[in-house]
């Protein structure tokens, strides 16, 4: 029998860690390969580890066709969707794969309007964007990843503008996304060097993005220079009670940077 494997196609769903790989290969060693490989014609589509640890070992294994893909992209949605529902994926490799799926259904989805459109009159050959159709929106595909619309936009914006150092970091677990996607908004060299600073810097530096996103403090108009005493009792009054709205206010806003650290130091241990 022969067995294509595709180097994207193994590299579409991020490796296994050298832990999980050796977990692995001790499992199938004790217990033999109990799941079967997933082919489209000869190319290996699921299990890759565990047919480079069979073939590795002379471990015997199974084979399953899978009769539904007409296509690459056909491929790419059902291992985004498989790899969805396990337990071990992290949340931020579920919204990369959810943010795939987006991708790939809204190309799908604007390719068949073109087709479509030229049957139809001008006004309703009108095409919709495809990112405003209903399955398209970033709730559902929040759902779909089983994180909140929030932390999708995160992963998000890491992906577009996080460093791949930073990427890395957030894979691994040395930063949270919340904290990677306020870093992400940093020049890439600070990026790279809050990285190399490890996770004391990191928190730092997300710290220091998130209090420099507070608003500026506003300066109080001054009292009319006719003013009475009472007036200015008035406006000595009305400017403490801003100040202490505002204080408050502040300590409402550092109190919520402190939980967000506090959540991430203790998911780092």
């Amino acid at each position: 029998m022969t067995i294509t494997v595709n180097e994207d196609l193994r590299a579409y769903i991020d490796p296994l860690t050298e832990d999980e790989y050796a977990a692995l290969e001790r499992s199938l060693l004790a217990e033999g390969c109990r799941d079967a490989l997933v082919l489209w014609g000869d190319l290996l589509v699921d299990g890759h580890n565990r047919y480079s640890i069979c073939r590795k070992h002379g471990i015997p294994f199974n084979t399953v066709q899978n009769q539904t893909f007409q296509s690459i992209d056909d491929v790419h949605l059902w291992m985004i969707d498989n790899h969805l529902g396990r337990r071990s994926v992290s949340d931020f490799q579920r919204g990369v794969l959810a943010l795939r799926k987006k991708e790939i259904v809204a190309a799908r989805l604007a390719q068949a309007q073109d087709k479509k459109a030229p049957a139809e009159p001008a006004a309703e050959a009108a095409a919709v964007p495809a990112d405003t159709l209903p399955q398209l929106t970033r709730e559902s595909i929040a759902r779909a990843a089983r994180v909140s619309s929030a932390t999708l936009g995160q992963i998000e914006k890491i992906q577009k503008t996080a460093a791949p150092e930073l990427v890395n970091a957030v894979k691994t677990g040395m930063i949270s996304i919340n904290a990677a996607a306020a870093v992400a908004s940093l020049p890439e060299e600070k990026q790279v060097a809050a990285v190399a600073g490890g996770k004391k810097e990191l928190r730092e530096a997300a710290r220091q993005v998130r209090e420099a996103r507070l608003p500026p403090k506003p300066e109080p108009a001054p009292p009319p220079d006719d003013a009475t005493p009472e007036q200015l009792e008035i406006h000595r009054l009305t400017q403490l009670v801003t100040e202490l709205t505002e204080e408050r206010d502040q300590l409402k806003k550092k109190v919520q940077h402190l939980t967000i650290a506090l959540a991430e130091a203790r998911d780092g241990k």
